[in-house]
């Protein structure tokens, strides 16, 4: 059930209208930034192509996490950790 959220959350991170996205849980820069020194969250980067390769902003620590190859890394992911998927 796990695997299928996740392959939720990214399919819905890459085609979701900003109507919806209110409907997913957001957080604010300042509460990720408590969270990254922390054991317990995992920070998947999973933009795509150019926007991750030409991006200034990428997260220190962050699992690079392309979509397209959710079936390879999503049986890797720790079951105990919090996932955050970094999609802006």
């Amino acid at each position: 059930m796990k695997k299928f959220t996740l392959l939720l959350l990214i399919t819905l991170c890459f085609s979701i209208s900003p109507t919806l996205a209110g409907a997913i849980n957001l957080m604010e820069i300042s509460e990720l930034k408590g969270m990254l020194d922390s054991d317990s969250v995992v920070i998947l980067d999973v933009r795509a192509g150019r926007d991750w390769s030409t991006s200034e902003f990428k997260i220190p620590g962050a699992i690079r996490a392309s979509g397209e190859d959710f079936a390879e890394w999503s049986t890797t992911l720790p079951k105990d950790k919090k996932l955050v998927l970094y999609c802006a």
